[in-house]
């Protein structure tokens, strides 16, 4: 299968993942990992979105970035909003171990960002779920994986 973009059609997606982007297209920090591995970092997030999505939740933003950070995915499901961490490798295990807590502050942080810019307000049900993808595409959530205790 192929994946489209702005700029056209890329034949390169893997997995039958219905999104891509034109190589020149993908950010400039990823370019060291090669596009494919960009590619297979897309796939992940829509497994997860799929996921999501037969849960009842709704995309909300995808890859919303503020100063602090970059969140994966923002989910609305059953009333709370999900900020979603997606972590990719061979295996679930090897995927969890990827997330550090350097990480997840920062990812607690651009949520607050997110809640202020786009929710107005701070008083919103939400909670921080990670989504770990191996490499057969199988998808495992962790719900409420972090939260308060990380907040520095």
């Amino acid at each position: 299968m192929t994946a489209t973009s702005e700029t056209g059609v890329y034949p390169g997606a893997a997995g039958g993942c219905a999104v891509g982007v034109h190589p020149g297209a993908w950010p400039a920090k990823r370019r060291g990992g090669g596009l494919p591995a960009y590619l297979r970092g897309l796939e992940a997030e829509e497994r997860v979105v799929t996921w999501y999505e037969a849960a009842g939740g709704a995309l909300v933003a995808r890859r919303w970035r503020s100063r602090h950070g970059e969140i994966d995915l923002v989910i609305r499901l059953h009333g709370c909003l999900v900020f979603v961490e997606v972590k990719r490798a061979r295996s679930h295990g090897l995927a969890g171990a990827r997330l550090q807590p350097r990480q997840m502050r920062r990812i607690m942080n651009a949520a607050l960002d997110y809640l202020m810019r786009e929710a107005g307000r701070l008083e919103v049900a939400m909670r921080f779920d990670v989504a770990l993808v191996d490499a057969n595409g199988d998808c495992q959530v962790l719900e409420n994986a972090f939260g308060a205790e990380m907040m520095v």
